[in-house]
Formats: structure tokens, C-alpha cells, sequence
């Protein structure tokens, strides 16, 4: 298991705590809540026999306590109707101003609302002649409830807004580092490289003065300029390189001739592209990198042998490159993965190429880079996105 998988599953086991403390923290106010619904509703029942008893009071009934009991409500609200539905008093309801014209009609949509959700309580009245004869006392939530009941959301809300912040900050933070290990290592592997070169330069001179007639020692010159590339290259990353205007069919043939004199005749390197040149501003050191790399993972992916397909595709302002090859392919949880620094599936591989290929796509091109497709066993297909 390489550290990229490590890693998921460590966000994974993250989100899954997350995912459980938040129903934890549900749970437990949802029976807080149900506790409290419950006292509510014991407090209304006492305030509903409070109110039965001032009902059926005689000159001989202490009506203080019955106040007392009806008047330390002051949370709940409460509305008293009769039989027919008439609001005969009311306790605690909010009222905005336009209600005020017609409070009746509201108090009475009100305690319909209550009596449907299961808060009402019957008092029976002493009989009268035109039958049974009862009120309705309805009501609602307090606002305490009602605020208990919301908090939690609330709650969990703050603190996934925090954990995402804090998400952001922390790859932020890993980015810019990463960039800047990026960096360092780039001029520091160019300015180890320029020393050694400067030297095979100086005897490459002193060969040519002796053996001026040598064939091999162009073959030695070629591989120092390319040396000199390489150095170039990594002198570049880091700094923004100034794109310019340059012919897409050269920067291509140069990758495949490159690739195709040190690569098995068993490669098959083929390249479809218009005859007309395909302009475009990058930096074709740069970009011949990029494609470099997807070549060398092709060949790595096919094992030194099959086919390998470059094309240009034209449309409108934006141009397209794809590397095809019919290597092993990629399994499909890898192709989030095959971009991020450290990944490979390579016994010796580093994981840097493709890393390094997305960095100059996208952050020095302003374009993209992106698996268009693989199948395991069939191959693979990059496509980087320009725009002209």
C-alpha cells in the first residue's frame, strides 16, 4: 500500500468519526428535545386542569393558587377554544401588526395548526342543556424549544464550515510547501548539473581539436546539449517562463524523434497532426518535457513494447494533444491519484513526472491535463487542453 492510499483512508476514517459524532450529537438532543416536549406537555395538562378548575368554581373555591398556576405561564403558547371553534382567550401568541385587523381568524388558524399536530387538551364543562360542552386548550412549542431544537444544526453547521476553513488552510499550507520543496530542488538539481556540463563541454572541445574526424564525438555533443536542456528545465521551475508563440508539429517531432532513437524497436511511434503548423503560446522546452514524460510512462506501461500515438486536434480557439499507448492501463481507483506527487505504480519510479507535467500545463500554460480514458489491459489516453 503506497501513502496516497494511506492517506484516503486516513480522510476517510476522518469523515466516517465526523459522520458519527454528528449523529451522536443528533441523537442525544433529539431525547433531550422529547424530554422536554414531555414536560411541556405535563405543565399544559396542569395548566389545563387549572383552568377547568376556575371554570367550575363556586363561592367556595380558593381561586388564588388557580391563578397563580394559569397566570406562571409565560413561555408557552396557548389558545382557548370553545366547541365551535371560537378563540375565547389566548396566552403568549406573537401577533405581527397586520394580524391585528383580523387576530380572531389568526388565533383560530392557529389553534387548528395545534390541535392537528397532537397539542391540545380537552376540558370538559359542567353540562348544560344544549349537551355535551367542552374548550380546547392548544398549544405550541416555546421558544426555548424551538430554539433547542434548531441549535444542533446550528451547532454541526459552524463546525463543518470550520472543519472545511480549516481543510482549506491545512492543503493550502501543504501546497505551498510542496511548491516550494518543488522549487528548491529544481535550482539546486540545475545548479548541481551545471558544473559537471560545463566540464564535458570544455573536453568535448579538446576532443574535437584532437580527433576532429571522429564520428562518435557528435553523438557525445548531442547528448551534452541535451544535458543543457535538462538544466534548463529545471532552472525554469519556479519562476514564470514567458510563453511564446511556437509550432506545435516541431515540438512533437522533436519528442519523437528524442524518444524514438532510445526506446525498442518494438515501440511503435506514430503521430497524427495537421501538415499546416499548429501555433500556440508556451515554452517548448517546457512542454517538450510534458510530453517526454507521457511518452516514458507509455513505454514503461507497455513494457517495451506496443504502439505509442500522438495527435493534434484543432477546434475553434483551443487545441488538444493526445498520448495514446495500449500499455496495462490505469485501474480506475488510481485516476484521481496518477497526478498527485509520490504516486506510482512503478517498483523504482519516483511519482514526479506526471506531477511535474500538470504543474507546467496548468499553472504555466493556464491549460489542462487530464486521463481522457483507460481500460485495464487495453491502455491509456492523456489529453492536455491549450488554449491559442
Amino acid at each position: 500500500m503506497n501513502w496516497t492510499d494511506k492517506i484516503r483512508q486516513v480522510k476517510i476514517a476522518l469523515v466516517v468519526t465526523a459522520i458519527v459524532i454528528a449523529v451522536a450529537s443528533l441523537v442525544v438532543s433529539h431525547f433531550l428535545i422529547a424530554d422536554l416536549s414531555k414536560e411541556e406537555r405535563h405543565k399544559m395538562e396542569v395548566w389545563a386542569q387549572a383552568l377547568h378548575t376556575l371554570n367550575s368554581a363556586n363561592e367556595n373555591t380558593d381561586v388564588s393558587l388557580v391563578l397563580s398556576v394559569i397566570k406562571a405561564n409565560n413561555s408557552i403558547p396557548v389558545i382557548v377554544v370553545d366547541s365551535a371553534g371560537n378563540v375565547m382567550d389566548f396566552r403568549n401568541v406573537e401577533l405581527s401588526a397586520k394580524d391585528f385587523s383580523d387576530s380572531l381568524s389568526v388565533l383560530s388558524r392557529e389553534a387548528r395548526r395545534m390541535i392537528r399536530s397532537g397539542r391540545a387538551i380537552k376540558i370538559l364543562l359542567p353540562p348544560s342543556g344544549s349537551g355535551e360542552d367542552y374548550q380546547m386548550v392548544c398549544y405550541d412549542e416555546s421558544l426555548m424549544l424551538r430554539r433547542l431544537a434548531t441549535y444542533p444544526y446550528v451547532q454541526l453547521g459552524i463546525v463543518f464550515i470550520f472543519v472545511v476553513v480549516a481543510i482549506i488552510a491545512l492543503l493550502s499550507s501543504k501546497r505551498a510547501e510542496q511548491n516550494k520543496v518543488w522549487v528548491g530542488l529544481s535550482k539546486e538539481t540545475a545548479h548541481q548539473l551545471g558544473t559537471p556540463i560545463s566540464s564535458l563541454i570544455a573536453w568535448i572541445e579538446i576532443l574535437h581539436e584532437n580527433y576532429p574526424d571522429d564520428d562518435m564525438i557528435p553523438e557525445m555533443e548531442k547528448d551534452v546539449k541535451r544535458l543543457e536542456l535538462i538544466a534548463e528545465r529545471f532552472s525554469k521551475i519556479g519562476s514564470l517562463p514567458e510563453p511564446q508563440p511556437s509550432s506545435l508539429n516541431n515540438v512533437i517531432s522533436n519528442v519523437v524523434d528524442y524518444i524514438d532513437r532510445r526506446t525498442s524497436s518494438a515501440v511503435l511511434m506514430t503521430v497524427n497532426m495537421p501538415e499546416h503548423d499548429v501555433v500556440v503560446r508556451i515554452n517548448a522546452s517546457l512542454f517538450e518535457w510534458v510530453i517526454e514524460n507521457l511518452c516514458k510512462n507509455a513505454v514503461d506501461a507497455m513494457e517495451g513494447k506496443g504502439r505509442i500515438c500522438i495527435s493534434i486536434f484543432e477546434n475553434g480557439y483551443d487545441v488538444a494533444i493526445e498520448v495514446a499507448d495500449n500499455g496495462k492501463g490505469i485501474k480506475h481507483k488510481d485516476l484521481k491519484n496518477v497526478f498527485k506527487p509520490g504516486f506510482t505504480t512503478k517498483k523504482r519510479g519516483w511519482g514526479l513526472g506526471l506531477s511535474l507535467a500538470k504543474r507546467i500545463v496548468e499553472e504555466y500554460h493556464k491549460g489542462k491535463i487530464y486521463v481522457k480514458e483507460s481500460e485495464i489491459g487495453i491502455g491509456t489516453i492523456f489529453r492536455i487542453e491549450l488554449k491559442r
